[in-house]
């Protein structure tokens, strides 16, 4: 049975189970609906099914889209490249028909069906061996989780999204042409699955080490209950310290690690700070976005790369003395291209985005995304008891736990404001690079007046780049293609 699992829950395995479930659902119509005429009759074909839910996390978005959608779209990186797509990222100029848009939606929705039909089908699975162990109890917490954790996605990018919970029998427009939930709606959903993920999942699983952390636990779902209650339009903060609490009080002791480096290095992934990380092996089930973005003395080849570190990140490294954390982000090194924000000319030195280091071949790195980890918890919980009106003193101590780390003295601010923009500004140190900063800044309210007050300057014409972000840029416009698809569904406000 070790073996067996260890196994199952590798990416490696995922991939290789579900890849024509795949091309199966994304011929639907529309792509936010799924049908299904198989037969789940044991425990190996509920375990099967389960991993192709976990498979979702070797999609595009989560390699890589998540970041452009968060730290491109954001101050923490540029475009770079000459993707037209990625630069409308960028530049705060997307449209409905942005090519990048469609597949996001496309791939999350594909997540969600796989879950869907877990927890349609597993109940009415007649094996004993699903009772061992309260081994269903733990697979259908697994898929409630998984379908959570998509959902948060598609809420906190495109706002309400249709809500399909159970498998689409029929191909009908009037059962697959579904209307948006609205954003309230979708959290309350997420919120459900969650609390069913944390009372049907274990602290930690039996065997390898690993396991832990490639799977659903009850850290993580607790984790995302504390993202969802600080992120969701009603915030709810006592609920936010509540669930950060548990977090790091769980029995799987998760602890920050004494050297920040070690969560980049390769050597030290599935670590006490992890408490979830998607499991990438190397060839030929590896991760490609570290060939997207490594400079060439790193991957071999010269094609100019994307997801750049601005020069508003490496100033605000630089402003916090924080060299540490600046050092394990961003990799100086000469470009044999020309960089329009860096250098322009050819050679230039230029920075480029470093938490991911090896790629010995296109997709043969083993580099990984973590899906959530302590010190964002542990922020959460700062950030929290701060707009709970906590003690100053009090909330300082919990975020000099992540400033020690990294060589920082403790903050200085002084009163419940000056506390928030330090919270917001160590986020954006710790987690550059990792899918945070546009929530953060949406999540604080100031990502219009951020993105209006960059002062970056294009070298080509020494022009200031002007973002003109308004509010309506906070949410992406749905895909164009989807609309075409699904006549129930209408677009966000902004986009025509």
């Amino acid at each position: 049975m070790k073996t067996k699992n260890k196994a199952l829950y590798t990416m490696a395995m995922a991939i290789l189970l579900v890849v024509s479930a795949c091309k199966d659902f994304v011929d639907l119509e529309p792509i936010s609906t799924a049908t299904t005429a198989n037969a789940y009759k044991t425990a190996s074909d509920a375990e099967a099914a389960l991993t192709g839910v976990y498979d979702s996390y070797a999609q595009e978005y989560y390699i890589w889209d998540n970041v452009i959608f968060s730290d491109v779209i954001s101050d923490n990186h540029y475009a770079g490249g000459d993707n037209q797509d990625i630069i409308a990222a960028d530049r705060l100029e997307i449209t409905p028909t942005n090519g990048r848009l469609f597949p996001i939606w496309s791939q999350l929705y594909n997540a969600i069906a796989k879950a869907n039909l877990v927890l349609q089908k597993v109940p009415e699975i007649s094996d004993v061996n699903l009772d061992n162990n309260n081994r269903r109890a733990q697979i259908l917490g697994e898929a409630s989780f998984l379908r959570a954790y998509h959902y948060f996605q598609l809420v906190s990018l495109f706002g309400g999204v249709p809500l399909v919970t159970t498998p689409i029998a029929s191909t009908e427009p009037s059962a697959t042409n579904l209307p948006r939930a609205t954003e309230e709606e979708v959290y309350n959903q997420i919120i459900q699955d969650l609390d069913f993920a944390v009372a049907n999942l274990p602290d930690t699983y039996s065997g390898e080490p690993g396991i832990s952390k490639a799977r659903a636990t009850k850290g993580a779902a607790n984790a995302m209950l504390a993202k969802v209650y600080a992120q969701k339009p009603s915030k709810d903060y006592n609920k936010v310290l509540q669930y950060a609490d548990a977090v790091i009080a769980s029995p799987a002791g998760y602890q920050l690690l004494s050297n920040y480096d070690f969560l980049w290095d390769g050597a030290h992934y599935n670590n006490a700070e992890s408490i979830m990380e998607v499991q990438f092996t190397g060839a030929p089930e590896g991760n490609y976005g570290p060939s997207l973005l490594l400079p060439p003395s790193l991957v071999g080849h010269t094609w100019r790369k994307f997801v750049v570190p601005s020069r508003d990140l490496v100033n605000a490294f630089d402003a916090a003395g924080d060299s540490v954390r600046k050092n394990s982000t961003i990799l100086f090194e000469s470009a044999p291209w020309v960089d329009e924000y860096w250098g322009n000319n050819l050679n230039s030195v230029i920075p480029f985005a470093y938490k991911w280091r090896s790629a010995p071949s296109w997709d043969g790195s083993s580099n990984r995304q973590y899906i959530v980890r302590l010190a964002d918890i542990i922020l959460l919980k700062a950030e929290a008891m701060n707009e709970l009106g906590q003690p100053v003193a009090a909330v300082k101590a919990v975020v000099d736990q992540v400033r020690s780390r990294v060589g920082l003295p403790g903050t200085t601010a002084a009163n419940q404001a000056e506390m928030r923009t330090a919270i917001l500004n160590e986020r954006r140190l710790e987690f550059a690079q990792e899918a945070q900063r546009w929530n953060d800044l949406k999540r604080y309210g100031v990502a219009v007046d951020v993105m209006n007050a960059l002062n970056e300057i294009d070298l080509r014409s020494n022009v200031k780049t002007n973002y003109n972000a308004q509010p309506t840029d906070l949410l992406l416009p749905i895909p164009q293609q989807e609309l075409n698809r699904n006549t129930a569904l209408t677009q966000n406000p902004g986009y025509n």
